[in-house]
């Protein structure tokens, strides 16, 4: 078991440094500038907690927060920053270049590659590749980031404390927080055409919505169900309903919440207007509603056992 826990962990952490490094190798050809290879050096603390874990706790994983994926994040969320910037700043460029689906599209159709060697085979995908629209870098660097963590988190040791149940709660609270910031990264960056000063907002959302992912407070074992088992009186709202107040804190003020400011901006105070940015603002005006009312109901059902437990 701890041959496989060792492994599982090495595994990740690699995959997890292979993308941030396919990350940095972009931000240097964009900006043709070897200095930006130094970002390499944020990987250095993700290769240092590998060994510490590996070394002190057999490659298992914490609890309540997992450093591995915010190491993770710091080490290729710089690199996406530079690359969005340097979008804003070059979009005609994007008319002298290739959309990813057609070069996959022109892979499997081509029959010359088959007689190449296997250097020119290289050189030719790697041409090929170079010649990618920026946008759809980005756009894959977003998804493959968004996959490899839920991934990821699947794959490294369970952490004390956490079972497989619990683990599949997280993964699956995962996948919808993925999609929702995956499309809110896609469709509001196509909403802000010759507004470069909102670029910055955006990442800025964008960063702060990604540090969901490390933290698991969302499907800790709630003080309700430990209290059932050990006896424990619940003195106060939150040792009762931790993870549902945990869960509500994220929507209001890490997700749904500074996605429908954004939202709002563009509509109010740039007028910009259209279908599918009036329904996901609604959504996310929908859900928060939906939290607040969830929070008015725990705290009823607080304050009635209170009261039952008092008579």
């Amino acid at each position: 078991m701890g041959l496989f826990s060792s492994l599982s962990a090495i595994i990740t952490r690699v995959l997890f440094i292979l993308v941030a490094l396919v990350a940095v190798w972009r931000v240097t050809f964009v900006k043709e500038d070897p200095f930006y290879w130094l970002l390499t050096l944020l990987f250095v603390p993700l290769v240092a907690e590998m060994i510490i874990t590996l070394k002190w706790r057999e490659g298992q994983d914490y609890k309540w927060f997992s450093p591995t994926i915010l190491l993770f994040l710091i080490s290729i969320i710089p690199s996406i920053w530079i690359l969005e910037l340097h979008h804003q700043d070059n979009k005609s460029l994007d008319i002298k270049c290739n959309r990813l689906d057609s070069i996959l599209s022109g892979i499997n159709q081509s029959e010359s590659l088959k007689n190449l060697t296997v250097l020119d085979s290289i050189k030719n995908w790697g041409n090929m590749f170079s010649s990618v629209c920026q946008n759809s870098w980005i756009l894959a660097l977003h998804q493959i980031v968004l996959i490899l963590v839920i991934i990821g988190k699947w794959i490294l040791p369970l952490g004390g404390g956490v079972s497989r149940d619990q683990l599949s709660q997280l993964l699956l609270i995962f996948v919808g927080t993925a999609a929702d910031i995956l499309e809110f990264t896609s469709e509001t960056k196509d909403d802000i055409q010759n507004r470069p000063q909102l670029v910055y907002v955006i990442l800025a959302v964008w960063t702060w919505s990604m540090l969901q992912f490390p933290c698991h407070l969302c499907v800790v074992r709630t003080m309700s169900n430990e209290a059932a088992d050990e006896g424990i009186r619940e003195d106060s709202l939150w040792s009762k309903h931790s993870t549902d107040l945990w869960s509500i804190v994220e929507t209001l003020f890490i997700q749904d919440g500074p996605f429908l400011v954004v939202r709002l901006t563009l509509m109010i105070y740039f007028g910009v207007f259209h279908q599918m940015l009036i329904f996901f603002s609604f959504k996310n005006f929908l859900v928060i509603i939906l939290s607040v009312y969830r929070l008015f109901v725990l705290y009823l059902d607080f304050r009635s056992s209170s009261h039952s437990s008092s008579d």
